[in-house]
């Protein structure tokens, strides 16, 4: 009696893994597929990218050819110049969409890790009672892409506010002068899949909406001055060449 019940208990495990493996990036209908890179760090080196909607909720997950989430930032020492690391999920939605101003370049939704200062004031991700030391910890923004020729020739960095203006911004912005907003959606981990549930409001039209995947690090500037946080180095798109080609049904 005792074996037939182990090897029940084993065969919902192998049923629960089956499943979630099922439910990756890499077995999803249109999902956009990328090849295996050697020479790209295993786990940014992107197998697929989707992302698919239920209502107003859209769920981005991404395959990776390692384990998900394993590999962090070392440490830089302090702010200026400290390193990013992240997965991306470049959209078609306009910014205005999550509380942007509108028409600023590109809306992407991305998660990331960088273990020398923390931009979410208003999550304790580590639940240690201080919400401003989480940094390292994988989290969630929103951010506007936009070419800046500052970070080098046909670069990309997350759009800078400059002194004195004021564009329209989501409400939990956490109030670094770049187009950057910290929504608080946890990111989850399944070895090899990164996933990120989304909730948009109820006007937005998801239908339709391109999107990509693409693994990169970036930095902030050793100056902490405008372009504050450039897009340094890309390891992967998922596409190859950033055209969304994914389409949100």
């Amino acid at each position: 009696m005792q074996k037939f019940a182990i090897t029940l208990i084993a065969v919902g495990f192998s049923a629960l893994a089956a499943n979630a493996d099922s439910n990756h990036a890499t077995h999803q209908q249109g999902a956009v597929v990328s090849p295996v890179n050697e020479t790209t760090r295993a786990s940014f080196d992107i197998l697929a990218a989707h992302a698919h909607r239920n209502a107003n909720q859209v769920t981005f997950h991404m395959t990776t050819n390692g384990e998900a989430g394993v590999d962090v930032p070392a440490p830089a020492g302090a702010v200026g110049g400290a390193p990013v690391w992240s997965y991306v999920w470049p959209t078609s939605l306009d910014p205005s969409a999550v509380g942007f101003e509108g028409e600023t370049g590109i809306l992407a939704l991305a998660v990331t890790s960088h273990p020398d200062f923390d931009d979410t004031p208003l999550v304790d991700e580590n639940r240690d009672g201080d919400p401003a030391n989480d940094g390292l910890i994988w989290h969630s923004h929103w951010i506007v892409l936009a070419p800046t020729e500052a970070c080098g020739a046909g670069a990309l960095a997350v759009r800078d506010i400059p002194e004195g203006e004021t564009p329209q911004l989501p409400a939990t912005w956490p109030g670094f002068p770049i187009f950057l907003d910290s929504p608080g959606f946890t990111p989850l981990f399944d070895g090899p899949e990164v996933t990120v549930n989304v909730g948009f409001a109820s006007n937005v039209d998801l239908e339709g909406v391109a999107y990509d995947g693409v693994t990169a690090a970036l930095r902030v500037d050793a100056n902490i001055h405008a372009p504050l946080l450039c897009v340094t180095d890309v390891f992967d798109v998922a596409s190859g060449d950033l055209s969304l080609p994914g389409k949100i049904e």
